[in-house]
């Protein structure tokens, strides 16, 4: 039984030699120092959302849209635990596993919304590296009987300038993105055919490959 996330996806696509080392041998590549700075804009910006959701309106970064946040705190809080989120199970007893930032609803259909922090303005492709995990996340949605728009958002934080007072102040941008729930799943079922699988080749892009081949 393997246990599959988003970040372990990306793995896979990344290099699949490592990612089969990583659940089948324990072998995981070097860790480097992670900032914490992302993950505490992350935990402001729920509670920021937060307020709003219970005062039943939106943000501004949300002004126009015709939606509302989804205002089950409890089932929330879970799907967005790193120890919860939202999961599958499938027949063989492998679970996907991810977790939420924030749910957005319009009618009886939801709609994931992923916070992002970095340090520049965007690129033309910058959002092309989160679709997999806006994939994933609506397909463990519908897994569980939720109903999903087919497309979903990221809103993209980055700094502009520091103002008189000291205080930091970001540029925002929303955008829409389309999911593809097939895509998700047959990402899912390829990740685990090669865990069940012998290793594989040395990836001849992954430089943590490159580094162990050349030792």
């Amino acid at each position: 039984m393997y246990k599959l996330s988003p970040s372990t996806l990306n793995l896979f696509i990344d290099c699949p030699r490592c990612f089969w080392l990583q659940f089948n041998k324990g072998i995981k590549r070097p860790s480097g120092i992670f900032p914490s700075l992302p993950s505490g804009m992350d935990a402001i910006l729920k509670k920021y959302f937060d307020k709003f959701m219970k005062e039943g309106k939106l943000p501004p970064e949300l002004k126009g849209l015709k939606v509302k946040l989804f205002d089950d705190e409890a089932l929330l809080k879970e799907w967005r635990s790193n120890f919860k989120g939202i999961q599958y199970e499938d027949k063989k007893g492998n679970i996907l596993r991810g977790a939420v930032d924030n749910i957005l609803v319009k009618g009886k259909k939801l709609i994931v919304l992923d916070y992002k922090t970095r340090g520049f303005p965007l690129k033309e492709d910058t959002h092309e590296h989160y679709i997999h995990q806006l994939n994933i996340y609506n397909f463990l949605l519908r897994k569980n009987d939720y109903d999903t728009e087919d497309y979903a958002y990221l809103l993209f934080y980055y700094p502009k300038e520091v103002d008189k007072k000291g205080d930091v102040v970001f540029y925002t941008k929303l955008l829409k993105i389309p999911i593809n729930v097939k895509k998700a799943e047959k990402l899912f079922k390829d990740a685990l055919k090669c865990l069940e699988g012998k290793m594989p080749d040395v990836g001849k892009d992954c430089e943590y490959c490159g580094y162990k081949n050349n030792e």
